[in-house]
């Protein structure tokens, strides 16, 4: 049972992706758990072929447990891995967008979701999908189980109540995280204003120019701006475990995204640093739909190398957020204000964003940490280099 955050103790095995005699091969999702954060997909992390399945659908497991055994693809060299990713995390999959449940015609012109396995499935057993009706899947998409069942004709059974987001079980366990972060580590936090005029120009020329579904918002300018300055402030990119910080060498951004009904989740937009404007604002509108749906990946919950969260224009003017452990830094993008603010000996209407970030200080100081914020707001000013 993957460890799919500080917050996770435990996890139910909901639905298997593969069965023994399978080969998988790296990145591979073979089956499905459930959490506070919903409905978890398992990758893989190395080829070979299923052995043996040990924790049978609907049972609950601690954290750590062994899900399944895998037999190493000839020539390996470890001839056999047990299929589990413990605390001490996994190296993160090649970076792959993982396809959002897609929606096929039903009766009487209703719209349902299909997750992409079944969807494959039920394309080689040629089955039509609009024959079912509703799927036991999160806001009833179709799963695998739907398609097999479906196909031998078998009588459905119903849903567990448990399936999906449970918020009241998020809300304690980020409660706990977040209390653990509090007590555990020595926080200190700093705050700049950011002139954002020269990047609401460039905003509105680029969408000007692009269809609804093109167009970009300035936090797509934040997540990418946050991500390029950690190349100039590696300490603030990484992982505090065992009294030891560990670098990493590649950045992968938790966006958090707030749930409709209560509750956060940052899931990692891998190599945020590497992707063009378009293509984050792509990987956002996936990621959040996607945890409002409580549909993510393992990866996108155990690879986070920071955290950045954005209130956007309904929030608040400034926020400042808790560390998310092992992370070592969370930045923060308040509500964009308009104010009257000093421009070379002028004063004049500007658009200003609050930027905050609360770091460890077992790691960095105010000095590491005001650069890394000075920065992001000199990025921000040249938004056509990012």
């Amino acid at each position: 049972m993957p460890a799919l955050g500080a917050d996770m103790e435990a996890g139910t095995l909901v639905e298997w992706l593969a069965k023994p005699g399978d080969r998988v091969k790296y990145g591979d999702v073979i089956a499905v758990v459930e959490t506070q954060k919903g409905a978890i997909e398992v990758e893989i992390f190395q080829d070979g072929v299923v052995s043996s399945i040990l924790v049978p659908v609907g049972e609950r497991v601690p954290v750590g447990t062994v899900l399944a055994q895998i037999d190493g693809a000839p020539g390996a060299a470890a001839p056999r891995a047990e299929a589990v990713a413990v605390a001490a995390k996994p190296a993160p999959p090649p970076l792959v967008e993982s396809p959002p449940p897609t929606t096929v015609g039903a009766p009487q012109g209703q719209r349902i979701k299909v997750t992409p396995a079944a969807r494959r499935r039920a394309a080689a057993l040629n089955l039509d999908l609009g024959s079912i009706l509703k799927g036991t899947g999160v806001e009833g998409s179709i799963r695998l189980t739907d398609v097999e069942v479906a196909a031998s004709g078998a009588k459905l059974a119903p849903p567990s109540a448990k399936r999906g987001l449970d918020l009241s079980e998020m809300r304690k366990a980020i409660a706990a995280a977040m209390s653990r972060s509090k007590r555990e580590i020595p926080h200190y936090y700093l705050t700049e204003t950011v002139d954002l005029q020269a990047a609401s120009t460039w905003i509105e020329r680029f969408n000007a120019e692009k269809s609804p579904i093109e167009r970009i918002l300035p936090a797509v300018l934040f997540l990418k701006a946050a991500a390029l300055a950690l190349r100039e402030q590696p300490k603030l990119n990484g992982a505090y475990e065992n009294g030891v910080f560990s670098p990493s060498p590649d950045i992968h951004v938790g966006w958090a995204v707030s749930l409709r009904g209560g509750g956060l989740i940052a899931p990692a937009i891998l190599d945020a640093d590497k992707k063009s404007l378009a293509q984050l604002m792509a990987a956002m509108r996936d990621l959040v739909e996607r945890a409002r749906r409580g549909n993510l990946r393992s990866s996108e919950l155990t690879s986070s190398t920071i955290t950045v969260t954005s209130v956007g224009d309904r929030g608040a003017e400034t926020v400042t957020g808790i560390i998310y452990p092992p992370q070592v830094a969370i930045v923060g993008f308040g509500r964009i204000v308009t104010r009257p603010y000093a421009v070379e000996g002028r004063i004049e209407s500007r658009p200003l964003v609050a930027l905050s970030l609360a770091a460890d200080h077992r790691v960095t100081d105010g000095h590491i940490g005001g650069l890394y914020l000075s920065a992001i707001a000199r990025l921000l000013q040249e938004p056509e280099k990012l």
